[in-house]
């Protein structure tokens, strides 16, 4: 359900929906001042809609500078971000365009989709913030309430070499304070056929090791118990900049506190696997989950060779073959796209058997959607009817196995980090980084705690703490409370604009 607040009369809607941090984490830049002026001023300000719903809850730490209003369309323009991976998430961000037009709102867009087909007619005469100038989201609202349009849509760069995106250190607010989600690099190596992200990412710019450390040092200042490593590519890190994966995490495993975790984000086939000697030990890190996405996409070599995936099968059987032989027990997620261009019977069977094989515990299921502008929308189309049919014979078969039932009766240690979506648990995760549901009980959050696990579900199992079992922090500081901005001297938002509204009122004496 959408949310709106208003700040002095700046209105804002946060109403987010799907798509990664991008402007959540990083649009804050040095809003103090920013408020505190508008503040004064008694502009109307903005209204927020992007693209992930969990962030809602977010809101609290501006609670006494902002006031909820129960109509979001009181507020004066909307800034949407958009996702341009799959066709439904565009649909939406279109229509929310449409319903911000019918009501005559201005709009800022912001995100891959007009990053990457900025003259789409949908988008004409809209502001737009492309994906590498978020820290400028301040400038563009306020251009576009003078009714102004403005694009920021270039890339930035530092003596002629791209950079890897917004600033690391821009002040945010976390969506739970008790994780701390980093990019460590934009943009890949790759021309995978079906994908459009790559026209608004551009090619790999990794963020410095050094960058990157002090962000997690000051996350674990701030209280944070788990990091989350995010990139279109983890594994091809470095490689822009003379490093690699490797290196950058055996630095960042120097800085976890004892019971805070690590966890790394999607990784494809072909750079992991110059790596797989170095992962497999720092998998085994007691700090680090025991964890990989690597998206398999198709078991069929020539479905692969079609997308331009860069590896065949057995690359991937061999990523996932190591690292279960090396890491005992490491849960190895990955993706599949459904009816591809030219994908045969024979080739979708050949994807059948490899889930029959490993029995996925994560499986991300994805009927192909054609995205325009890609060459793999050139390419001879599978019937819809096939596509869905397929998509509905692996999610079948996904179901027939229960990956957890044999863990009932184990004991583990669990890290407890948030609520679970019916808000009658807390949601932990062992080492294996598979969901374990304790009860809802306030001394647990933030803990590393054990259990006692004694059922099982498709997506979980349920742990019962065992008694006078040790309670450990992780955290080396009082987490931030939830909506507290990040990157800021501790100084409430509120006291900065007090500070600042007094100074405005009250001039020194010449």
């Amino acid at each position: 359900m959408n949310k709106s607040f208003i700040f002095k009369g700046a209105q804002l809607l946060f109403n987010y929906n799907s798509c990664a941090d991008l402007l959540y984490k990083k649009c804050l830049c040095d809003y103090t001042s920013e408020l505190s002026k508008r503040s004064r001023e008694r502009k109307k300000s903005l209204f927020w809609a992007s693209q992930c719903d969990s962030s809602l809850k977010q809101s609290e730490a501006l609670i006494k500078v902002l006031v909820k209003v129960s109509n979001p369309s009181d507020a004066d323009l909307w800034l949407l971000n958009s996702c341009t991976v799959k066709n439904p998430a565009e649909d939406h961000f279109r229509n929310s365009i449409k319903k911000a037009q019918e009501q005559n709102k201005k709009v800022v867009v912001a995100g891959c989709v007009p990053q990457a087909q900025p003259r789409t007619d949908y988008l004409k005469e809209l502001s737009i913030i492309g994906v590498q100038q978020i820290d400028r989201v301040v400038e563009v609202v306020d251009e576009a309430i003078k009714g102004h349009s403005v694009r920021l849509l270039g890339q930035k760069k530092e003596k002629g070499k791209r950079l890897g995106g917004a600033r690391l250190d821009l002040p945010k607010i976390r969506k739970n304070p008790l994780i701390e989600i980093i990019s460590i690099n934009t943009g890949c190596l790759n021309a995978c056929t079906y994908c459009k992200t790559k026209h608004a990412r551009g090619d790999l710019a990794s963020y410095s090791i050094e960058e990157l450390v002090e962000r997690a040092r000051q996350s674990f200042q701030e209280g944070v118990c788990e990091i989350w490593l995010t990139s279109e590519d983890t594994g091809a890190y470095g490689r822009d900049i003379g490093t690699d994966l490797p290196s950058l995490l055996w630095e960042l495993v120097k800085e976890i506190p004892e019971g805070a975790m690590l966890r790394l984000g999607m990784t494809n086939p072909p750079y992991i696997l110059e790596h797989l000697e170095e992962m497999g030990r720092i998998l085994q890190h007691p700090r680090v989950y025991s964890f990989l996405h690597v998206p398999v996409q198709s078991a069929s070599d020539s479905v692969l060779m079609d997308m331009k995936r860069e590896y065949c099968c057995a690359d991937f059987r061999r990523v996932v073959d190591f690292l279960k032989e090396r890491v005992p027990g490491i849960t190895i997620a990955t993706d599949i796209i459904c009816g591809f261009p030219g994908e045969t019977d024979e080739d979708f069977e050949q994807t059948m058997e490899l889930v029959r094989q490993y029995r996925f515990p994560s499986l991300f299921i994805n009927q192909f959607y054609l995205r325009p502008g890609t060459p793999a929308a050139k390419m001879e189309q599978v019937p819809a009817h096939v596509k869905k049919q397929r998509t509905k014979e692996l999610s079948a078969l996904f179901h027939t196995y229960k990956p957890y039932d044999h863990k009932i009766g184990e004991r583990q240690r669990v890290l407890v980090t948030e609520e679970s979506f019916d808000s009658q648990h807390y949601v932990a995760h062992n080492k294996f980084y598979e969901q374990v549901l304790v009860p809802k009980k306030p001394e647990f959050k933030g803990k590393m705690i054990e259990v006692d696990i004694y059922e099982a579900g498709k997506h979980y199992m349920k742990g019962q703490p065992v008694e006078d079992a040790r309670v450990f922090t992780p955290s080396i500081a009082q987490p931030l409370q939830k909506g507290q901005v990040s990157g800021l001297p501790q100084v409430s938002l509120l006291d900065r604009l007090n500070m600042n509204i007094s100074h405005y009122h009250h001039p020194p004496n010449p």
